[in-house]
């Protein structure tokens, strides 16, 4: 790998930049990913719709818009060959706002979050936020009701959850303790200044029209209890994000909305060495494996001797336990290969999915745990992660990782081949561990798996950083993993 000078920026990582920028959200991200997709000659594809697959072909589907699964179909494949896989997640914790979001205290006007995963929610305060996420809106095409799903991003700061004065909490450097549930309100606006500016909502005590002006029939019909789901959210944010979709206030019939940090990831470091940005769990691994299959296929010849079917699976909802219809948790997985398998089965003839999958392997790819030199003694030894070293290879013996001897040694040997660095993580005995997707593929569909991620800092804070050599090791590692597997699987005898 040549390395650019500290003045340059890797062009691999300046496209990163770009992807961590476009996705504040899931939703973003997989939009962002299918306009790669897209642009790459890859075709979509809809789970309510017949399938036609072709050898060499390659193709996309998304569940719920938040999950999105790609594939490219090897010349040679015949039905009942297997999968090569890449698996990550779109999903980072966040604070999304409550279906009832409208909070009014003290003069403010708040806003209602509920928490999302585990994250390290003391990072949240004093930080210029911002919504973004989906929302449907009503629409009448020729005086018939249609909803469309629209995302949406707010990219002015207009939210900020506050820190009390240390003089107010003589003891919050010995400990910052957060009550989620009343402390993490983020500020929307002063009531006052809402009610001058007309936008506050006229069922709110106090609230009324300014210079004499009478309400508008939208008002009067609001403030006589009109039946309108906005009244569970506050106007002035309604109106603002009507303004960006451009329809109105009540044409919002619901959302998903989550807060989002407005700093933009960025290169940093006086070397150019780090990343800082949010979203790196798990958005890097997204977009390594991601940008390794479209790479890996660009060319006419890419899939030429390919047997196999290579594939990138980006799911919701990992950091919450993935059981949803769009998690790893969901039969998605089986369905694409079932859906892809049956496609290509010459004359509707029937083929083993049991077979399918025994072929098969999933590369689990979520990010890791890189020795902190502030925190050394929570490595152990033997086993400490480091920035500009490459992708992680994760063992627990208690299954919170899905690795073995087997799958570790074909990962390994698909880098040593590429003279790509790999390490090794296992948590200390006296420690918990956490987990990934790969343990419930690993369990749920019967598919042999590797856990790895590329290591990195502050995992779950609003602001992250990882390696800029890493980015660069993790897509090398993935591509060379799609062009190298068939060929190493071959050679590898387990169960004969």
């Amino acid at each position: 790998m040549v390395k650019p000078s500290k003045s340059e920026v890797h062009p691999l990582v300046a496209d990163f930049i770009d992807f961590l920028n476009a996705s504040p959200t899931a939703f973003h991200a997989v939009d962002e990913a299918k306009r790669r997709l897209k642009h790459s000659g890859y075709e979509q594809l809809f789970e309510r719709e017949d399938w036609n697959l072709k050898e060499g072909g390659k193709y996309f589907f998304t569940r719920n818009y938040s999950t999105i699964i790609a594939f490219a179909i090897g010349q040679k494949y015949t039905a009942g060959n297997g999968f090569h896989i890449v698996g990550a997640h779109t999903d980072s914790p966040c604070l999304k706002l409550k279906p009832s979001s409208k909070v009014s205290k003290g003069g403010f006007l708040e806003v209602g979050v509920q928490t999302y995963g585990g994250g390290l929610w003391h990072t949240w305060f004093d930080r210029d936020l911002s919504v973004a996420g989906r929302v449907i809106v009503k629409k009448n095409i020729q005086g018939v009701p249609s909803y469309s799903h629209e995302l949406v991003r707010i990219q002015e700061p207009i939210l900020r959850v506050p820190t009390l004065a240390i003089h107010l909490d003589r003891g919050s450097n010995d400990g910052f303790k957060v009550n989620t549930q009343s402390h993490l309100l983020p500020v929307l606006a002063t009531a006052i200044k809402a009610e001058v500016n007309r936008k506050g909502d006229p069922n709110e005590k106090g609230t009324t029209a300014t210079n004499g002006d009478q309400k508008s029939e939208k008002d009067q019909k609001s403030a006589e209890g009109e039946e309108s789901d906005n009244k569970k959210h506050h106007l002035l944010l309604l109106e603002l994000l009507a303004s960006k979709l451009g329809c109105e206030a009540e044409e919002i019939c619901d959302f998903e909305l989550q807060l989002c940090d407005t700093q933009p990831s960025v290169v940093a470091g006086v070397e150019n060495e780090f990343i800082f940005s949010g979203r790196l769990d798990n958005l890097c691994m997204s977009f390594c494996s991601l940008k390794a299959l479209l790479d890996g296929t660009a060319s006419e010849e890419s899939l030429q001797d390919e047997t196999g079917v290579r594939m990138v699976a980006l799911f919701d909802h990992e950091e919450v336990g993935s059981n949803s219809a769009q998690g790893a948790g969901s039969p998605v997985m089986l369905d694409a290969f079932s859906r892809i398998t049956s496609s290509l089965s010459a004359h509707g003839s029937k083929v083993s999915l049991e077979k399918v999958i025994q072929r098969s392997f999933l590369v689990s790819a979520d990010m890791a745990h890189c020795l902190h030199p502030n925190y050394m003694d929570k490595h152990e030894d033997n086993h400490q992660p480091r920035m500009h070293n490459g992708l992680v290879i994760k063992n627990n013996a208690n299954q919170r990782y899905a690795t073995n001897a087997v799958t570790s040694f074909i990962f390994r040997e698909i880098g040593k081949k590429h003279k790509i660095p790999v390490q090794d993580f296992v948590v200390r005995n006296d420690m918990g561990c956490g987990s990934t997707i790969g343990p419930i593929l690993a369990s749920g569909v019967g598919i042999r798996t590797v856990d790895v991620g590329a290591p990195q800092l502050s995992m779950h804070s609003i602001r992250e950083m990882c390696g800029v050599d890493d980015v660069i090791y993790s897509y090398e590692h993935l591509k060379a993993y799609f062009e190298e597997f068939t060929n190493l699987d071959s050679q590898i005898k387990v169960d004969f």
